[in-house]
This record gives structure tokens, C-alpha cells and sequence, in this order.
């Protein structure tokens, strides 16, 4: 998980709106959580974020995206890792209010690797 450059791979699932958000901001950020998603989730594993776009953001809006990025591993320490299931289950629970902070600790641009239909 963690590479030799100090940065931390994360995936997160999402679907078009956020990804079209994502974009606008040059494939830097993540955009503002809405009133009623106080955390923002990004995962561990590869796996688990497809699995997640594949059955959840396609059914729900006709195309799921699975992106990649790092983020400075440093920075992450204060996210205790999240178990929400199996053992591969693995996500990060990242305040709404903190997202800001978040972002700037990205290392590069955020990527997306899978897009199911």
C-alpha cells in the first residue's frame, strides 16, 4: 500500500457527476461532500472499489468509474483504517470539513482505471 516515495495508493468508486467534478478541478481534487455525505470514503484495495462501482454506482446511475491516487502517507496516519466488512473491506473515513486539507496532501493526478456500463 504504502510505495517507497512516501505517498499511499487509494482508490475510490464514484460515479459521473463526481467524476465530471474531479476533471474540473484538472484531476486534483475531490469535490465538496454534499449536506448529507458528512465522510468521504476512499478505499484500500482495488478490488473492493470495483466491486463497489460495478454494483452499486452502475446500477444507480448507468456507469460506475473506479480512480486511483496517492496521497501523502504521512498525512494519512491520522485516518485510522476502517474495516466495513470482510477483511479486505478497507476504506478511510475522511470528515467533510477535513476534504480540503485531504486534497492538498494528493501526490499527482487522480486517475481512473476501470469503468463498467
Amino acid at each position: 500500500m504504502s510505495g517507497d516515495d512516501g505517498t499511499t495508493v487509494l482508490w475510490r468508486p464514484t460515479g459521473p457527476e463526481e467524476l465530471d467534478l474531479v476533471r474540473e478541478s484538472g484531476w486534483r481534487a475531490w469535490p465538496p461532500r454534499l449536506p448529507d455525505q458528512p465522510i468521504f470514503y476512499p478505499v484500500l484495495n482495488e478490488d473492493y472499489a470495483v466491486m463497489i462501482a460495478r454494483d452499486w454506482n452502475v446500477p444507480a446511475s448507468g456507469v460506475g468509474y473506479v480512480t486511483r491516487f496517492r496521497v501523502e502517507s504521512e498525512f494519512l496516519r491520522r485516518y485510522p483504517v476502517q474495516q466495513a466488512g470482510g477483511k479486505t473491506i478497507l476504506e478511510l473515513w475522511v470528515p467533510a470539513e477535513e476534504l480540503d486539507e485531504f486534497n492538498a496532501h494528493i501526490v499527482g493526478l487522480i486517475e481512473v482505471v476501470h469503468e463498467f456500463r
